[in-house]
């Protein structure tokens, strides 16, 4: 099956009040994950401008894990330095900073702030790595979340047991998601 076939398949799903319910989750916590071939990345992006758009039975909210970081970044004043930060200190030094400064709580905290009890769509995994692995945050946000549906697009790999992001780096532990296609 093709990317656009799965796709298709991903809107149908999360229109359909059994996904909404979080039922056939065995009481979990209703967090699902759509992988895929990094290399079908602009065909995310066209379906989630697509999404966007359209009049569903559900709202579908959709969250780029860069804008929330963009997003924080400017709360905290911080946003205009970081250029400046990389140039002088280095990315290393650059990265750890940020990395103690807007950790998994504080992105669960900022996603929330703008989220209502709909379905959570969230995109942009790449874009925000290292500064935020996406086990950190599941595992943060599943406490927040009050329960509404969760659907990461995710490029790279989840086996039920670990997530592996590009296919290639190393593989961290997040167990409490489910595979929706």
């Amino acid at each position: 099956m093709n990317i656009k076939e799965r796709l298709d398949i991903l809107r149908k799903t999360i229109q359909e009040e059994d996904f909404f319910l979080g039922k056939g989750l065995s009481n979990e916590v209703n967090i699902r994950m759509f992988c895929y071939d990094p290399k079908d990345e602009m065909e995310i992006r066209d379906f989630t401008d697509r999404l966007s758009k359209e009049i569903l039975r559900y709202k579908v909210d959709i969250v780029d894990l860069y804008e929330v970081f963009l997003s924080i970044c400017e709360d905290q004043g911080i946003l205009e330095f970081i250029p400046a930060m990389e140039e002088e200190d280095g990315k290393e030094f650059l990265a750890q900073q940020l990395e103690q400064l807007i950790d998994a709580n504080v992105f669960a905290d900022k996603i929330m702030e703008d989220f209502s009890d709909n379905i959570l769509l969230i995109t942009g995994v790449g874009k925000v790595f290292p500064f935020m692995r996406i086990h950190a945050l599941l595992n943060a946000l599943q406490y927040k979340s009050n329960n509404v549906p969760i659907v990461v697009l995710y490029p790279g790999t989840f086996d039920g047991h670990y997530v592996k992001l590009f296919n290639k780096l190393k593989a961290n532990e997040y167990y409490r998601a489910f595979n929706i296609i």
